[in-house]
């Protein structure tokens, strides 16, 4: 079964050795852990992985690999019948257009009431705290707007999350599956000649050699570099999940074009701060204001994210479902672009979906006409509006 993980891992484009692989058996001979799969998980990216910005694709290759296990013998193959499926629940249309969404202080004013009366577990219902039901409160069911607790997202309509989230970095050494990703974003080029003389100028040293009667007279200029100072925005988690693959590509696209490029992660919309690393972004934030008065309006600002969110997130004081921000994402959403004048919003999401999206059209309306989705089109007409 090892062997099979390991060579997941390896497809999986880790640079997993059989030196690393082996020190990992060496533990697992010696009883470091228990039959627990968190516990093997947390024993494995220890010993296999040796740099953190490889850690998400670690993760995603463990999760495909291990599904749904729970413990694991490590002497023996893994048995199908521990690989288990949540059934979910299917709704008809007629339940569907049934439920009505509570209004922002309706819904608050009955979580508060529903955390005092409640006091069990239930599934399948409309009114309490649950599971697979049509309640505002809970996970896994339907509801045209509420505050999921617990669980895994499916309607994309939450106003507020009550779990603590793990995001990841987004990996800037992905492939690249086509590299037009990069031709894209040469059109975004301001070129200068930095540093020391050390590139040859060929029509200069032939003009000079001439003149000094054939003796060869080298010319060296300083190398040119892409002068333009990009500032990546970059939403993580959530309904960003389903795009992590091409947005790592243009991370990566953009890493390899810009000398000048400083990013930070938001989650669904920008509020009074930012982090650089996901998996200290509770420890770890820039203000936003000291984002602005850092990097200043000789920067040009991208925002990456699907913007698909709760219309609480981008309206209502409070309404992150994260914390409670003072202040509406839309008022820093507009403090922004009138930092940046030069700034454009990368949409992963497909195009023919945003019309269905109450919040892609709130951003449109507060960003003017500088989104773009996330296709080789989209990416030229957003680097010709950067450049101009």
């Amino acid at each position: 079964m090892l062997i099979d993980f390991f060579y997941s891992l390896r497809q999986a484009r880790l640079p997993v050795s059989l030196k690393e692989f082996l020190t990992l058996l060496e533990g697992l001979k010696a009883g470091v852990i228990g039959p627990s799969v968190d516990e093997f998980y947390q024993f494995a990216r220890l010993a296999l992985v040796k740099d953190e910005t490889l850690f998400d694709r670690f993760d995603r290759a463990f999760g495909a690999y291990f599904k749904g296990v729970e413990q694991i013998d490590l002497a023996l193959e893994l048995p199908e019948d521990w690989l288990r499926r949540t059934l979910e629940r299917e709704f008809s249309d007629e339940q569907r257009a049934a439920l009505e969404a509570m209004d922002w202080d309706e819904l608050m004013d009955t979580l508060q009431k529903r955390l005092e009366e409640q006091q069990g577990r239930h599934e399948g219902g409309s009114k309490w705290i649950g599971t697979n039901g049509t309640s505002p409160f809970g996970h896994g069911g339907i509801n045209p707007r509420g505050v999921r607790i617990g669980g895994p997202g499916k309607e994309r309509s939450a106003v507020k999350v009550w779990e603590r989230r793990a995001f990841k970095d987004y990996d800037d050494s992905a492939e690249i599956g086509t590299r037009g990703m990069q031709l894209a974003l040469r059109r975004l080029r301001r070129f200068a000649r930095q540093g020391a003389a050390e590139e040859l100028d060929l029509d200069a040293t032939i003009h000079r050699t001439a003149a000094n009667a054939g003796l060869l007279d080298i010319q060296l200029v300083p190398e040119r570099h892409n002068n333009v100072k990009l500032l990546l925005l970059m939403d993580v988690g959530g309904s960003m999940d389903e795009h992590v693959q091409r947005v790592e590509q243009l991370f990566t696209a953009a890493r390899s074009e810009f000398k000048h490029l400083e990013f930070y992660y938001f989650h669904n919309c920008v509020y009074d701060f930012v982090w650089k690393h996901n998996r200290r972004r509770h420890a770890e934030r820039t203000a936003t204001w000291d984002l602005m008065r850092t990097y200043n309006k000789d920067y040009r600002l991208v925002f990456v994210g699907d913007a698909t969110m709760s219309p609480y997130e981008i309206l209502q004081p409070g309404g992150s479902v994260e914390y409670n921000n003072e202040e509406p994402g839309a008022e820093w959403l507009q403090r922004l672009v009138h930092h940046y004048p030069h700034c454009a919003w990368i949409n992963p999401e497909p195009q023919g979906l945003w019309q269905y999206r109450q919040s892609i059209a709130l951003v449109q309306q507060l960003i003017g006409p500088r989104m773009f989705p996330l296709t080789l089109s989209g990416l030229e007409g957003a680097m010709r509006l950067l450049s101009k």
